[in-house]
């Protein structure tokens, strides 16, 4: 087959390059001041916080509510 009519080039371009160093997600940003450390990873957003804790009580509640209805079944 001649070289015209090969379909694949010899130095394929990939579409998406990775560059060489790439950057981090977590980096620290060059203008933080030095000793900067986030103290917000060990700890929950305050929303998640109240809306677990709501919805422990509101599941408790209604298994107990449940729990009463067959009881009260149960008796007849």
């Amino acid at each position: 087959m001649p070289e015209s009519e090969n379909p694949v080039p010899e130095n394929p371009v990939p579409e998406n390059p990775v560059p060489e160093n790439p950057v981090p997600e977590n980096a620290v940003p060059e203008n933080a001041a030095p000793g900067h450390v986030m103290k917000e990873e060990g700890k929950f957003p305050r929303g998640l916080v109240i809306r677990l804790f709501a919805y422990l009580i509101a599941g408790h509640l209604f298994a107990a509510f449940l729990y009463l209805l067959f009881e009260m079944g149960a008796r007849g």
